[in-house]
């Protein structure tokens, strides 16, 4: 009889343990609305009160090894929204808003479900990104959805630098002798646009302003400022210095919005 006792007792010892790890291992599933295998948006509503001010993210990225050339590094995925990181584990989410991906992650993209070659792709984001050749403090209309661009990699390294794609963001100096005098620091630099840049030649490149649709319809301008770790001047830039960290400034406002305004 004892025995029995015991055998049956273990018996609903061992029932109940499975029990109680199989409804642990359902709620954990059921809280990850985000899980890339599931393909599931979070569509929960941010809490966030980010909007209508002026917000400053510095050195977002990694550590590029020096020598390292022409490699397709990290993808770097972030929240204008919630001014947060956002790992790619939720890259097939509406979480994120900004992609950096491609050359060095040097190319710029917004997080759009629609587009088949996006990397949100069949997820129900709306976003995209577009650029403009004006001031940052000068773009203050919103401007048509149809401008955005939805695919993945938009915009990098600018048309009059070297390795051009058309106009971009930064432009890149090979050889050192489009903005300084070529010598071995001044080599392979990489200059945001978020202001003017006068060249040897003469020839000024006007400043760059990205606007970006996020992935919930909301918007913002973006000034580029630097890929390297606490360099935020062009004049300290160097070959040598640690990258690639990018820091910009935004301004979001929400969805149905027609003004970039600064709110006190």
């Amino acid at each position: 009889m004892k025995i029995k006792n015991n055998f049956k007792n273990n018996v609903m010892f061992k029932a109940l343990l499975l029990s109680f790890f199989s409804i642990l291992f359902l709620t954990s599933c059921s809280s990850d609305s985000g899980n890339p295998e599931s393909g599931t948006d979070d569509d929960t509503p941010s809490t966030a009160t980010n909007y209508h001010k002026l917000l400053r993210v510095e050195n977002f990225g990694y550590t590029l090894a020096d020598g390292d050339n022409y490699a397709e590094k990290s993808i770097l995925y972030y929240s204008l929204v919630d001014n947060k990181e956002i790992t790619a584990d939720y890259r097939k989410t509406t979480r994120w808003d900004l992609a950096f991906s491609d050359l060095y992650s040097s190319f710029i993209s917004g997080n759009n479900g629609s587009n088949s070659g996006n990397l949100g792709a069949g997820t129900a984001a709306i976003g995209g990104v577009y650029i403009v050749e004006q001031n940052f403090d000068d773009v203050i209309d919103v401007p048509n959805d149809n401008v955005f661009q939805t695919g993945k990699g938009i915009y990098g390294n600018d048309i009059n630098g070297d390795l051009a794609s058309g106009t971009g963001w930064y432009l890149y100096d090979f050889d050192g002798i489009l903005v300084r005098d070529g010598a071995y620091d001044n080599k392979h630099i990489a200059y945001a646009l978020g202001e003017p840049l006068l060249l040897k030649s003469g020839k000024t490149v006007g400043a760059r302003t990205l606007i970006l649709k996020t992935a919930k319809g909301d918007y913002a301008k973006i000034k580029m400022i630097s890929v390297y770790k606490n360099i935020f001047k062009r004049e300290d830039f160097t070959r040598t210095a640690p990258k690639m960290y990018f820091t910009f400034e935004y301004v979001l406002v929400p969805k149905g919005s027609t003004k970039f305004e600064i709110k006190k």
